[in-house]
């Protein structure tokens, strides 16, 4: 009998130098090795780490590549003789606009990502979704843009993945959900007190006790933001308003999310805490092959434990409710707040606790919009950068 040649995926990753962008590598390696998916990475695209980007883009044979700090332009050219090197702000947006690819893994931190995600959407590609700003700042927009141009996104945030996999074959849409509950580690500050977490260091901050993540993602792991974008990109991914969307804190992260159904049956996902499970799942969707990732030991595994989040402490949440009661460009304006917010705290610029505080503040300065083109998004977006900026001038005494 002959045998069946593996479906070739061609894929662009979009922060390749990054920890989801390293472990898509790791997944793609694992599958072409195990002849499962065939993919060919035909883009990498990176934001200064031009050293990195080229070892990748020598190792996958790459035709194209972008680095989005011009200055080093001569720097990948010179490593990378006869590949495309796209350069500057707009470089990933290029780079998706110009390969030909089938797939694309957004792992782009921060809204900077978005104009290259759009560009994926326009093309009708498939999308591994790893930037939640993409949603929580463009949910509007980018919603009607999936349909009109058969363009299909599928979750790489644990959470989601998860949801999206306990959704998978279920036909009675969106009116036989009753709620989806995100789970939650809890961060660093899980059993902190209020009071001493708006006094947390960087170096305490970053020391996230489950998941090993960059600096801005482990800041939005401790103030909650995180959890809090994950709410309103819930919102958007599911068609759920906030009232059906729940958090609560998983401190073991094995349980990576809920589905509540009508007749009160619940279906949970569960895995160990290895990011390359829905990495894989993205990839490889809708089948499922051989894992790379870490597999449950169930006798090491003694209690799970569910805690109901602490609204008081962790602000963060009860914003991203409101945001999505708001709509419009409220969430753009949450986003870039908190970017900027989170920035100014890696930089000593602020304390811990002024984080939030900060978005809150802007979220009430900065009237929403009707979020309708990109134009109105990025507007929102540098409105709310300005606003925290100028609240930081100052470093901390």
């Amino acid at each position: 009998m002959q045998m069946t040649k593996p479906h070739m995926r061609r894929l662009i990753i979009l922060g390749s130098t990054g920890s989801i962008g390293v472990n898509t590598l790791n997944v793609v390696r694992h599958l072409n090795e195990s002849n499962s998916t065939q993919i060919q990475v035909v883009g990498l695209a990176a934001g200064h780490r031009a050293d990195v980007l080229i070892e990748q883009a020598k190792e996958f044979g790459v035709a194209a590549v972008a680095i989005a700090d011009q200055s080093q332009r001569k720097t990948v050219s010179d490593g990378l003789n006869g590949v495309t090197v796209h350069a500057g702000p707009d470089a990933a947006q290029r780079l998706v606009e110009e390969t030909d690819a089938t797939d694309v893994c957004a792992a782009m931190v921060g809204s900077v990502g978005l104009p290259a995600t759009l560009a994926a959407i326009e093309k009708g590609l498939t999308i591994a979704l790893a930037n939640k700003e993409t949603l929580v700042a463009a949910g509007a927009l980018v919603s009607p843009m999936l349909r009109e141009h058969s363009a299909r996104l599928i979750p790489v945030d644990s959470e989601h993945s998860a949801i999206f996999q306990c959704l998978h074959g279920h036909r009675g849409g969106r009116n036989d959900v009753k709620r989806v509950v995100l789970t939650a580690s809890g961060g660093p500050f899980r059993n902190v007190d209020k009071l001493s977490m708006a006094d947390a260091t960087v170096e305490e901050a970053l020391n996230h006790p489950t998941w090993k993540m960059g600096p801005k993602i482990s800041v939005d792991s401790a103030t909650m933001m995180n959890k809090a974008l994950e709410i309103v990109e819930a919102h958007w991914l599911f068609d759920l308003p906030g009232d059906r969307i729940d958090v609560i804190v998983h401190p073991q992260s094995v349980v990576h999310s809920f589905v509540e159904f009508e007749d009160n049956s619940i279906l949970a996902q569960l895995g160990a805490p290895d990011m390359k499970t829905p990495i894989q799942y993205a990839l490889t969707y809708p089948d499922r092959t051989v894992g790379c990732s870490e597999a449950m030991d169930w006798s090491k595994l003694q209690t799970l434990d569910f805690h109901e989040p602490d609204f008081d402490k962790f602000e963060a949440l009860g914003l991203a409710y409101q945001v999505v009661k708001t709509g419009g460009t409220a969430g753009a304006v949450l986003n870039a707040a908190n970017e900027a917010s989170v920035a100014a705290f890696l930089e000593h610029q602020i304390s811990f606790g002024r984080i939030v505080q900060l978005v809150a503040e802007a979220l009430q300065a900065i009237k929403a919009r009707p979020a309708d083109s990109l134009e109105a998004i990025l507007a929102a977006d540098r409105q709310a950068r300005s606003f925290v900026i100028d609240r930081t001038a100052q470093p901390v005494a």
